[in-house]
């Protein structure tokens, strides 16, 4: 027997790339057998592709379960769609971030297949995770005050950056300074941040106390608040979620070795 599949599209491009709306859509036809794939693809597959001499990228997010299928068809934005318009949004109160090219939803009757956020491709240089491990990278202390100076300008700008981890700030050097470009977007909030909400949204950050002392005295000196407080509450905040993080990983390890 035909099985039928129902699908409609729903696409927004930002207008800088609305003339290279065919060019895009090529990309994501051949997104599954062409492109660069980009890191290990556990949850969602990102890939770059060369379109017109510039390298763009393209996620392709993980297929939702049956639940959050209906969820994000009728009730809620799909991940792609939030991506995109917080990208929008950072960029018009000029945060770093990708330039936004386009998302794409692929829906069938009832619910979200699949959904792409497209942006541009950002050559950086490292993220906040090597500072992690590299003790030794150039102009390490640097780096980690300038970032919590850009982390300052996100919270000044009522911006709640939920996934604010390692591997969510891409840096590159400009100049004697670095830029930093924020990705993974779609937990985001915007609201005016108490001090709790500003020093929790450093403690996924960094393991490393020596990390915590840095970025506690730079956020310091940008406020009212005294290093000391904020140290005591930054250096709480970052070992309770290590201890959570941990725990939860040990628990998958062991209750859900079977999954893959």
């Amino acid at each position: 027997m035909l099985k039928v599949v129902y699908l409609d599209m729903n696409i927004r491009f930002s207008v800088k790339y609305k003339t290279q709306q065919e060019a895009i859509l090529n990309v994501i036809d051949e997104f599954h057998s062409k492109g660069e794939k980009v890191g290990n693809g556990d949850r969602n597959t990102i890939k770059n592709f060369e379109v017109n001499g510039k390298t763009i990228t393209v996620k392709l997010f993980k297929i939702p379960n049956l639940i959050n299928k209906v969820v994000y068809k009728y009730f809620r934005k799909s991940k792609a769609e939030r991506s995109f318009e917080n990208a929008l949004y950072l960029i018009n109160n000029n945060i770093g971030t990708p330039e936004p090219i386009a998302y794409l939803e692929e829906k069938k009757r009832f619910s979200l297949a699949k959904s792409y956020y497209i942006s541009e491709h950002i050559d950086a240089d490292l993220t906040y995770r090597e500072l992690i491990f590299q003790l030794d990278y150039p102009e390490r202390e640097k780096i980690i005050r300038e970032f919590t100076a850009f982390t300052f300008s996100l919270h000044e700008n009522g911006i709640l950056f939920k996934d604010h981890s390692p591997g969510n700030t891409l840096i590159k050097k400009n100049g004697d300074h670095y830029m930093f470009y924020l990705v993974d977007l779609n937990r985001m909030e915007f609201k005016e941040l108490s001090f709790e909400e500003r020093i929790v949204n450093f403690s996924r950050l960094t393991p490393r106390e020596d990390m915590v002392v840095i970025m506690s005295d730079a956020y310091a000196k940008l406020t009212s608040w005294s290093y000391e407080e904020i140290y005591v509450m930054m250096w709480s905040k970052t070992q309770k979620f290590q201890k959570q993080f941990f725990r939860k990983k040990n628990l998958k390890k062991k209750y859900l070795f079977w999954r893959k």
